[in-house]
């Protein structure tokens, strides 16, 4: 059991590159706290908090906390729990409750310093005994935050607002007892811990609290956008997710919310019909991953599902967010047709598909983004030539290097794009970025460009295979991306000459 929970917990961890965890609980100041923060690192959610952010493990033993998250919707990718739950889809370790008393208060903190890990009374004490287990595999120390746990109850407000039904109908007496309770062993495990292999940091007003909400949003939070100058902001900026989400449907909400946090306008995704675009050789090619040991076990999990699709059109939806997707076949096509997308890409990997690129010119009439890598003016002229129905044509250039060398990113091609929009309003100049940094892109938005894109990814695996230009969602690599874009655009400005208010002649003429 301790072998399959440390991989467990392992191959969680292994897809976040920083060495920070939060521990949720439900208190009222977690509402003061920027939710997008917990997205790029591990989340250990206690009992129902995972319904205030979604979280990789909960903990809890209360059957109402079992019918909590099974009223709401599974939120986390593992639980640990004394208590049976339904969840076909997630993983469920069972673990021993052992019940506080006064007499096994020494106990508790004995197997605290022993590493044992079991759903104790104490939640947080088994939250963060799983946190010294990610220590553990990572190797390294961690920055453990804890959120959420106020340890006080007026009897006003017992949790966040995000919480709108209580299933534990706990009376006010039983809450203020248990969270002045909780506030000691708290202390407890905070001298416990000194000097070990986790830096625990309190967030809140208690005097051991190490930052408050609003510190710890200074201090990690999304800084605010650049501010507009006369509404020049005219560049879509994509934040390429590839299938860098592994099919895990948490992993991919993150992504999301952190493309968004950065400031990406669309996220974009990939769709292909995996039986029908590999060959039988290569679906049985051996592959490892932790999802079989073929290659077509690891792309069969790569794929999202029309669940899965109208999961991301919902929250998009609700961040205020487009997504549309690479469709790489003709079954592909016609199951995205269902799911109605912002727009369809046809990337490069597919440019000699001439047969399917045509049918999609004569049966979509929506907007086609069309990477242009590996081809020619020919293939520009074909291209032309076929795609007269939609409604928008997103030409970007693109070079199918990854990473593309400077001298290959022929910038100019944008421009050249840019001439053609001026001829027929129906194209739109872009640029896809396979390059390192994002040079490339502010100079494809100075000759033209109208969208650019990305590829992100969100930490690294030890298995899995990510291209070099991927951008990590953990870092502020991307959010200095989409800064650069934008200052992009407001340096080369509307196009008219025109007096600015910033101006002022040195040398004035002498009036009459």
């Amino acid at each position: 059991m301790t072998d399959a929970i440390s991989n467990l917990i392992g191959n969680i961890a292994s897809t976040y590159a920083t060495d920070t965890i939060f521990i949720l609980g439900k208190g009222p100041s977690i509402d003061q706290i920027d939710p997008q923060i917990f997205a790029g690192s591990l989340v250990i959610a206690m009992n129902d908090a995972e319904r205030i952010a979604p979280a990789d493990i909960s903990v809890f033993h209360a059957a109402w906390a079992a019918d909590s998250v099974q009223a709401n919707g599974l939120k986390s990718r593992a639980y640990l729990t004394s208590t049976p739950l339904k969840a076909a889809d997630r993983s469920v370790v069972q673990l021993p409750h052992t019940p506080l008393t006064q007499e096994s208060a020494d106990l508790m903190m004995q197997r605290f310093q022993a590493g044992d890990l079991v759903i104790e009374d104490i939640l947080f004490i088994t939250a963060l005994q799983v946190a010294r287990k990610v220590a553990a595999v990572r190797g390294r120390p961690q920055t453990v935050y804890m959120v959420g746990l106020d340890f006080s109850y007026d009897g006003s407000q017992a949790y966040s607002e995000r919480i709108d039904s209580d299933f534990s109908h706990a009376r006010d007496a039983d809450r203020k007892m248990v969270f002045n309770t909780q506030e000691f062993y708290f202390l407890n495990a905070l001298y416990v811990l000194k000097g070990s292999e986790i830096e625990v940091r309190h967030v809140g007003t208690k005097s051991f609290s190490a930052l408050t909400p609003t510190e710890l949003n200074a201090q990690l939070g999304t800084p605010e956008p650049l501010e507009a100058s006369d509404n020049i902001h005219k560049v879509d900026v994509i934040a390429e997710l590839t299938t860098n989400h592994f099919g895990d449907r948490l992993r991919l909400e993150r992504m999301i919310r952190s493309a968004k946090a950065a400031g990406a306008d669309y996220i974009k995704l990939q769709k292909r019909d995996v039986e029908s675009f590999y060959s039988t050789e290569q679906l049985k090619a051996p592959y490892v991953s932790p999802f079989g040991s073929t290659f077509g076990d690891y792309r069969h999990q790569l794929e999202l599902s029309k669940d899965d699709f109208a999961f991301v059109d919902t929250l998009c939806k609700s961040l205020g967010m487009g997504w549309f997707a690479s469709i790489l076949d003709k079954p592909s096509f016609e199951f995205m047709l269902d799911v109605k997308p912002a727009m369809v890409k046809l990337p490069s990997t597919i440019s000699e598909h001439t047969d399917y690129l045509e049918y999609v010119s004569k049966n979509y009439t929506g907007s086609v983004v069309l990477s242009t890598g590996m081809t020619d003016e020919a293939y520009e002229r074909w291209v032309l030539d076929n795609f007269t129905a939609c409604e928008k044509l997103i030409l970007m250039q693109a070079n199918s290097a990854y990473p593309t060398p400077a001298e290959d990113t022929n910038i100019a091609v944008v421009r050249r794009y840019h001439e053609l929009s001026a001829q027929n309003p129906r194209i739109v100049p872009a640029f896809s970025s396979h390059d390192f940094g994002w040079l490339g892109s502010a100079l494809a938005v100075a000759a033209g460009a109208r969208m650019v894109e990305k590829h992100v990814k969100l930490g690294n695996t030890e298995w899995a295979h990510f291209d070099a230009v991927a951008v990590d969602l953990t870092t502020p690599a991307f959010k200095e991306y989409v800064d650069q874009i934008r200052l992009t655009e407001r340096m080369v400005g509307s196009g008219e000459k025109r007096v600015n208010k910033s101006e002022h002649h040195k040398y004035r003429v002498a009036q009459a």
